[in-house]
């Protein structure tokens, strides 16, 4: 196994460091991902459901499921999937994240593993988990295959892999970059690079290189009418997402 640190990119980590403090401030840096939590979280959970045949009316409808939180932030998804009964595990390779995401689980009285640490060094310890949520973390880093790699590694057989990233196109400049970060202003100048934005196309490459099997891909739309997100079957021009599978 490679060393734990392969594919953290130093700037990348501390341009989150800096934002930590801010995670559950809705009206803060992170509003852009508080905006599109909502949307996210409905594909996720449905997703996860219908591989493990949960009913997401039960009460705790992923009782006995391990959920890798990779690149957690300050658990904004960790808790939802901690509320549904999961356990969960968040990590982060931005140290001053973890304990901001303590405090918040401790505070809404959920129980969940926060670590700082990367993919690569749980895949090193042999951790497995039968999801893995790899949400806007894949543009971050400095090798996204060896990245998806480790999360491959990280799933039971069986297991899904959900991976949610952001296009490269004139599109996603205009509106991930100049929109986002220059004119609305949600983002810090500088949080993305648009040529680590990746198409659909490469990352179903990727994640088959990486030894799974992607069975869905759908957009994050975001309405300007209705200041709401959407999923799209078809427009995957800026936001999207996909699924896939380990074999069992």
């Amino acid at each position: 196994m490679q060393a734990a640190q392969t594919t953290i990119d130093a700037g990348e980590v501390a341009k989150f460091e800096a934002m930590a403090a801010e995670w559950w401030d809705p009206n803060g840096k992170f509003k852009p991902l508080h905006m599109l939590n909502p949307c996210r979280l409905d594909y996720i959970t449905s997703q996860i459901a219908a591989e493990f045949d949960r009913d997401l009316n039960a009460t705790s409808p992923f009782e006995g499921l391990r959920v890798l939180d990779i690149g957690c932030g300050g658990g904004l998804l960790s808790e939802p999937m901690a509320r549904l009964g999961a356990e969960v595990v968040g990590a982060d390779a931005a140290e001053r994240n973890i304990p901001v995401a303590q405090i918040h689980a401790e505070q809404s009285g959920l129980s969940i593993d926060y670590r700082h640490t990367t993919a690569e060094a749980l895949a090193g310890a042999g951790e497995q988990f039968d999801a893995v949520l790899n949400m806007e973390v894949v543009e971050h880093v400095s090798d996204p295959l060896a990245y998806l790699t480790a999360c491959q590694q990280l799933l039971k057989p069986g297991g899904i892999h959900i991976c949610s990233t952001i296009n490269r196109n004139p599109k996603s400049f205009a509106m991930a970059i100049v929109g986002a970060e220059y004119v609305m202003r949600w983002l810090p100048k500088g949080t993305h690079e648009w040529s680590k934005f990746i198409t659909p196309d490469e990352l179903y490459k990727l994640i088959e290189q990486a030894g799974l099997s992607p069975v869905d891909r759908k957009g994050f739309v975001f309405n300007p009418v209705t200041w709401s997100w959407s999923l799209s079957d078809r427009d995957l021009s800026v936001n999207y997402v996909t699924a896939s599978l380990k074999p069992a």
